[in-house]
């Protein structure tokens, strides 16, 4: 893969950091809504949680994609997280919702190891940040569900 350019690091900045505000705001609206929304805006959370897990493992399939004669670990890995996701979506927010965040961490630990391997290390720091926000949001969420 070539290094990034500046404007596919902004665009990718910029889309990272959109892509948080569902969690930012789900968080938020676990803890401030009226009781009889409450479990709609953490159900949300978890789903969208859930929809990030996935996409994650999606993106192993896409380094699997562009090689002659991919590694079967990079396929396996793909779907482990959709499959966690899963699982976590039907449980009880305040349980998925953990499960969600440990998975987004757990996600970005495999990624430190296969980033490089697949050419995409400059991507880590902005991964990092990414996965911080999301995780914490899933774990604030997970406290007040």
């Amino acid at each position: 893969m070539p290094a990034t350019t500046s404007s596919s690091n902004s665009i990718a900045t910029r889309l990272g950091a959109l892509a948080l505000v569902p969690f930012a705001l789900g968080a938020l609206l676990v803890w401030v809504v009226r009781p009889e929304a409450h479990p709609y805006a953490a159900a949300a959370l978890s789903a969208y949680a859930a929809v990030v897990v996935s996409f994650l493992g999606g993106i192993h399939w896409g380094f699997a994609f562009r090689q002659p004669a991919p590694t079967p670990r990079l396929f396996t890995w793909g779907v482990v997280p959709a499959l966690v996701a899963c699982v976590g979506v039907v449980m009880q927010p305040y349980a998925g919702l953990v499960i969600h965040g440990v998975m987004i961490v757990v996600c970005y630990l495999v990624d430190r190891k296969v980033y490089p391997q697949q050419g995409a290390a400059a991507w880590l720091t902005l991964r990092f940040r990414l996965s911080g926000i999301a995780s914490i949001a899933c774990f604030v969420g997970a406290a007040g569900a």
